[in-house]
């Protein structure tokens, strides 16, 4: 078997000791580890070459969580459904078991789960007397609070990740969540209240103008951002749960003084919500060794394994029992709390045209941040650029 996946950083990979387990359990099975290069587009651009090629010498797939549609449509992916016994996934986060769900079957299990969450300078907001924010409006005064009594202009208010990109469309998506709408209606209309995303993309960019967050934040990836609130650099962080390890080690300047908490909500938003993100496993349809590379991601996907993968790398499982497991949260505290937050996560769009859907966002919102468009323009042709795209494949 050919087990293809992203590269597994940190301190104790536990994935080859994994695959040597899963040898031991089936002998006449051996499992070559490949990884991908590094980055998600890369990743996708290497599967899509070699599978519509139909000589991908791999059989089991990591796969990024928003590509499970993409992947089933195409006729990649084994339908996992007839084999999966009820119940089978219930241990699993309900958004992630959703986004491995097309056309009501089941194409991939479960295997990482991501959220995004909101990180604060713990030891900041307690000398201010201040609790994490509920709402965005909270969020900025206790900015102009903080920066105020700390009188050092070096310190941002709010860094996001605002670069041209998928995570650009993910940090608008929340805030559409946030403020009580969405990017697709139940009914497939597009920006189903296009006010009120006007009024997320008019408050990302008025961040900027008023120096809440840097202009440099328009450039911003995960990393950019990561590194700057670790450099103690800011008061509060958009981001995913893989950046709180790299905030605890040891020399880091904001060891032991991070919290997270849910991303606020907007005016018209009840709570808000962190996108979903993480990578569940598939098995190629055209397998020669169809029951070994399923026993391979069931093995994978399994308590044990993803305690493992947890412990070791501290990437957070989907399995929701482990997260009160007393041998991990020994290890890593948090995990209750990204518990919390990881129920109350929403998947993106889950659809086969997913890609194209943010590609054709990402410049419009990108458009606002930067102050080429006002928000009405780049919501308005944003809605005109999917419902034709939404048109021609109908």
């Amino acid at each position: 078997l050919v087990f293809k996946h992203a590269r597994i950083l940190g301190p104790a990979d536990p994935l080859p000791s994994l695959l040597r387990e899963f040898e031991l359990r089936h002998p006449g099975v051996r499992v070559k580890s490949e990884s991908l290069p590094w980055t998600t587009d890369e990743q996708h651009q290497f599967y899509v070459i070699n599978l519509e090629g139909g000589r991908p010498g791999l059989d089991v797939l990591m796969l990024d969580v928003i590509w499970v549609p993409e992947f089933a449509r195409a006729g990649w992916l084994l339908d996992l459904t007839p084999f999966l016994p009820p119940g089978e996934l219930a241990p699993h986060f309900p958004a992630s078991v959703e986004a491995a769900t097309y056309n009501g079957r089941i194409w991939a299990l479960p295997w990482i789960m991501n959220v995004g969450l909101l990180y604060y300078r713990a030891a900041l907001l307690a000398k201010y007397g201040l609790r994490p924010p509920q709402t965005y409006a909270e969020l900025l005064e206790q900015v102009r609070e903080i920066r105020t009594g700390e009188r050092d202009a070096r310190v941002h208010g709010f860094l996001w990740q605002g670069k041209q990109y998928e995570g650009l469309v993910v940090n608008v998506l929340e805030g559409l969540w946030a403020n009580g709408t969405r990017l697709l209606g139940e009914d497939g209309t597009v920006f189903p209240h296009p006010q009120r995303a006007e009024e997320v993309l008019a408050f990302l960019r008025r961040l900027i103008q008023d120096g809440v967050s840097p202009p440099w934040v328009t450039a911003g990836d995960e990393e950019l951002t990561r590194r700057a609130f670790g450099d103690g650099r800011a008061v509060f962080l958009r981001s995913w749960p893989y950046a709180l390890d790299l905030f605890e080690a040891p020399g880091s300047a904001v060891r032991g003084k991070v919290g997270i908490a849910p991303l606020p909500r907007h005016t018209h938003g009840s709570e808000g919500a962190g996108a979903t993100g993480g990578a569940h496993l598939g098995v190629y349809r055209a397998t020669r060794h169809p029951a070994a590379a399923l026993a391979l991601a069931r093995f994978l996907a399994g308590e044990a394994a993803q305690k493992a993968m947890a412990g070791g790398v501290a990437l957070n499982p989907t399995r929701t029992a482990l997260y009160h497991d007393p041998d991990l949260v020994r290890g890593h505290p948090k995990l209750p709390e990204i518990y919390r937050l990881a129920v109350r996560a929403r998947p993106r769009p889950v659809t086969p045209y997913y890609l194209m859907l943010s590609s054709s966002l990402q410049p419009e919102f990108s458009a606002a941040l930067v102050g080429l468009k006002p928000p009405q323009q780049a919501v308005a042709q944003a809605r005109r650029r999917i419902e034709h795209f939404l048109e021609a494949i109908r």
